[in-house]
């Protein structure tokens, strides 16, 4: 294996000033890619899914919770499978407390193709306590270009991916989606509302305003153990 150069700690510091003007770069450019990403313009859903969780049937407006927001992470699991993918297990145990996410008023769940009778014993097997629902019978995976039926020699398949919708009462819009790589460094509670319509709700986020779309302290100021949060 080759191991990185010796040097001493002086070079070191030279070396690491030099990378971290690079990383401030990618930063700001992160920024700025966020704010294109809240100014996408979103599409209303009328579909009526129809999907089944703990509590038995379920409607999108359902998975919201009663909260402005949703992160839907979808999870490859076709219904003739035995267990769900490896790969979307990996990224779900990433996922911690969902109170941080929900103290912003937004809500995650999970969906996949399988039964809720394959799901179930998978999720016990896994240790996860957050809400996942199954789209079984539903359009809802290749409406969100998850699942796909196959063309020619092409078998069936499933990728996985994340969708974000806004809720403005009982309306509902699609806001943002991306797939696969595009997967890569997501997990924590900033990297998810990253891609939402209302991003972290800070002050300096772009464009103006929407820090205060819920009506509550910008997002740093409402952080709190994850125990200490109202519902």
């Amino acid at each position: 294996m080759t191991l990185p150069q010796i040097v001493s700690r002086e070079q070191w510091r030279i070396a690491r000033e030099q990378l971290l003007a690079k990383e401030k770069a990618v930063t700001r450019a992160r920024d700025a890619l966020n704010a294109e990403r809240r100014g996408l313009p979103m599409v209303e859903i009328d579909t009526e899914y129809v999907f089944e969780g703990g509590d038995g049937k379920a409607t999108l407006l359902d998975l919201f919770e009663g909260r402005h927001q949703l992160v839907v992470y979808h999870f490859m699991f076709a219904p003739e499978w035995d267990a769900g993918c490896r790969s979307c297990s990996a990224f779900l145990d990433q996922i911690a407390h969902l109170a941080h996410l929900r103290a912003r008023g937004t809500a995650f769940a999970a969906v996949s193709r399988a039964p809720f009778t394959k799901i179930l014993p998978f999720k016990a097997r896994m240790g996860w306590t957050l809400p996942w629902y199954s789209s079984y019978g539903t359009g809802f995976n290749h409406d969100f270009q998850v699942s796909f039926e196959g063309d020619g020699d092409q078998e069936p398949f499933e990728r996985p991916g994340v969708s974000c919708f806004l809720r403005d009462r009982d309306r509902i819009f699609h806001t943002y989606s991306t797939y696969e790589r595009g997967l890569d460094g997501l997990g924590s509670t900033a990297t998810l509302l990253d891609l939402t319509a209302l991003g972290r709700q800070e002050e300096w986020e772009e464009p103006e305003g929407r820090a205060s779309a819920l009506g509550a302290p910008a997002g740093s100021e409402r952080i709190r153990y994850h125990d200490e949060y109202d519902d």
